[in-house]
């Protein structure tokens, strides 16, 4: 830090002394420009006035180096401190001229006076010129604690173009920030508060069937075969609804941590969407609606990690039969593009809201639908499935109305 300040004070310090060499080089010139004296007068005038120049540097310098500025218990004062220093040395510099000039005692002494005079009138206006500066700065001090107090909505007025008024728009930035980052960790806490929820209930239940499951096959209170294996039909069912939450979990933390290792292969697409089509098959024909698959010609086999994208086409094709009505129609098309491939997946179902719809790939968010109806969830799906094309270098978006939802993700070859 040492290193970084010395190289200023000398810049500063040859700066005032350069500025003090050149008022007194113009302060000669226009002295013999406007007399034309004798040099013997010349020479003397120019003594006089060095001698009040080393005067002024070195007082100026002392109070420079000595840090008086940073002393004074306040800016006003350190103000007024600043021009009760300037009076004087211009009090000193034209009083020492002036032995000089006036032989008369009676003029010396009115000199004298009105240099006094001038010098309080300098200070009073320099009292009242800072209060304006010191309104500003009170202004930016107040704001900064109701920052610390925890007012994160206050602004400060931006006056001038000055450095205040670079420092006021600073000051509203770092505040804008600040609120936007509170908002975000009220955001944060507020989907903590639901994901612990949400997860407690998603898990509970399959926890509290299988246990209830366990309790009465272990009493023996289960004699009939079919019922016994019904019992571990579903206790089957809810842990593979366990797995896959757990293994929801387990890749959304892959992807917030940038450790999601793709292993790509070469792939045909259209074994990969049929796969995804038959596993869905009896859901469909429960809820009575029709799948469909649809692969252009010109597309063969794409380079991608096939088991990340067939999790992105079971979760985008589960959710498709979550808010497909019964009679209803879900569709997967894939179409060669000039750098990648598209693949679309389209139902005719209630579709999302356009308040949605900015949000509907953002972690543990459920939407209106959701939330209004029995559709259960977590809301992890689509965001896992964001990451995974995010991870191929592609993109993934959605474009909804009543009647009709489509779900496009693109991967670049």
């Amino acid at each position: 830090m040492q290193q970084k300040t010395v190289p200023i004070q000398l810049t500063t310090t040859a700066r005032f002394i350069l500025a003090l060499l050149g008022i007194l080089t113009l302060s000669v010139i226009g002295f013999y420009l406007v007399f034309r004296p004798p040099m013997g007068e010349v020479w003397l005038i120019t003594g006089f006035l060095l001698i009040t120049t080393v005067i002024s540097a070195v007082a100026g310098y002392a109070a420079y180096r000595l840090g008086w500025m940073n002393r004074s218990p306040n800016i006003r004062t350190a103000l007024l401190g600043s021009y009760a220093l300037a009076c004087i040395l211009t009090f000193i510099n034209v009083w020492l001229t002036a032995q000089l000039m006036f032989t008369n005692q009676h003029d010396l002494l009115l000199g004298t006076v009105l240099l006094i005079f001038a010098g309080a009138i300098a200070m009073a206006l320099g009292y009242l010129l800072s209060s304006s500066f010191l309104d500003r700065i009170q202004s930016l001090d107040l704001a900064a604690k109701k920052i610390a107090s925890g007012n994160l909505s206050i602004r400060v007025p931006v006056e001038g173009k000055d450095e205040l008024a670079g420092l006021a728009h600073t000051f509203n930035d770092m505040a804008s920030q600040l609120e936007e980052s509170a908002e975000k960790r009220r955001e944060l806490e507020s989907l903590r508060r639901e994901l612990i929820a949400w997860i407690g209930h998603d898990l509970q239940t399959p926890l509290t069937s299988i246990s209830a499951i366990i309790e009465a096959l272990a009493d023996g209170m289960i004699e009939d075969h079919q019922t016994e294996q019904r019992y571990y039909n579903i206790a089957r069912k809810n842990i593979s609804s366990l797995s896959h939450l757990i293994d929801d979990m387990f890749q959304m933390a892959q992807i917030d941590t940038g450790g999601l290792e793709l292993n790509l292969e070469s792939v045909s697409i259209t074994d990969l969407i049929s796969d995804t089509l038959e596993s869905f098959t009896e859901l469909a024909k429960r809820q009575e609606i029709t799948l469909k698959g649809s692969v252009s010609d010109e597309l063969g086999e794409v380079n991608i990690d096939a088991r990340r994208i067939n999790r992105v086409l079971n979760n985008l094709v589960d959710n498709a039969l979550k808010h497909t009505p019964d009679q209803g129609l879900v569709e997967v098309r894939a179409n060669s593009t000039n750098d990648g491939i598209l693949i679309d997946v389209i139902d005719n179902g209630e579709g999302i809201s356009e308040s949605d719809l900015p949000y509907i790939f953002d972690l543990f968010y459920r939407g209106d639908i959701s939330k209004r109806s029995s559709i259960s969830g977590t809301g992890i799906g689509l965001a896992i499935s964001k990451g995974i094309i995010d991870a191929h270098g592609g993109n993934i978006e959605v474009h909804s109305q009543t009647g009709r939802t489509k779900f496009s993700f693109f991967i670049p070859q």
